[in-house]
């Protein structure tokens, strides 16, 4: 199963006493045969896969139910920016089109505001 290809993933990430949290996400095919994605820095999920980078992933609906019968895809994700974060994002686009760049719009108008966009990018190593 390609979870890349899925339109929504539910990325699983665990607290630090191993609770697992759930997220319904965008997810798109990077070099290197992973996947990425872009948040915000300071979300919850961020701050779990800093202590924790074990991440589950499984298709689901926009509103993050899974899909009956739909494989469980293991990983390891890190968190990256700059030039990597900027490939996840022409990922996105490229995979999602017009409703990407809607998405992207506080973050452009953050830009030239010129206040501080702190978007990361998550890059998910599947395991074999």
């Amino acid at each position: 199963m390609d979870i890349a290809a899925e339109k929504y993933v539910s990325l699983v990430t665990y607290r630090r006493s191993g609770d697992a949290v759930a997220s319904p996400m965008w997810l798109a095919p990077v070099p290197g045969g992973r996947c990425g994605f872009s948040t915000d820095g300071s979300s919850g999920k961020v701050k779990r896969i800093r202590n924790n980078g074990t991440v589950t992933m499984q298709a689901c609906s926009m509103r993050g139910a899974v899909a009956a019968g739909a494989p469980v895809v293991t990983g390891t994700a890190v968190i990256v920016e700059g030039a990597e974060l900027d490939s996840i994002e022409r990922a996105i686009v490229a995979k999602y089109g017009w409703q990407a760049r809607i998405v992207a719009v506080p973050s452009a108008v953050k830009r030239l505001l010129r206040r501080p966009d702190h978007s990361v990018g998550i890059v998910v190593t599947l395991d074999a």
